[in-house]
């Protein structure tokens, strides 16, 4: 595999909590280089930003998503021919799987499913800290220029 299968840029998908194949939509903006992934997004929780590593030559990725003002979420994936595939936890009380892949790319469908019904080993999700009730504070620019057409 070479550095281009993680194409930096936009990125979108869905996670799912233990058991439950309910899929949460989650949009993400990714820079991939030199073996590092930083990045972005959001989703039904909120606001997040990413930082990991990334090996071109295995497929493999690791990142921890931190949500603003609140918890973080490690992700271990593996790269495929439809985007990244892996499993996500918070401590050893949560866990589940996801999947993103690349805008612009065809979203996976019938491959979902057949991965979605393996076995994972996985426990019951735990409720997730809740944010503070006082005001947030704003939200910081993105970490992330926007992207230029040469």
């Amino acid at each position: 595999m070479s550095d281009a299968i993680f194409p930096s840029g936009q990125w979108v998908g869905f996670y799912t909590y233990g058991k439950d194949s309910q899929r949460h939509l989650m949009d993400l903006i990714l820079e991939f280089k030199n073996g590092f992934m930083t990045g972005e997004g959001s989703d039904g929780i909120g606001l997040f930003n990413i930082g990991g590593r990334y090996y071109p030559e295995e497929g493999e990725c690791f990142w921890t998503k931190t949500y603003v003002r609140a918890h973080s979420v490690e992700y271990t994936g593996f790269r495929e021919t439809k985007g990244i595939w892996g499993t996500w936890e918070i401590g050893r009380h949560s866990k589940g799987g996801f999947h993103i892949w690349p805008i612009g790319t065809e979203a996976p469908s019938h491959e979902m499913k057949e991965k979605e019904s393996e076995p994972a080993e996985t426990t019951p999700a735990v409720p997730l800290p809740q944010p503070e009730t006082t005001p947030p504070e704003p939200v910081p620019a993105p970490l992330l220029a926007p992207a230029t057409t040469a």
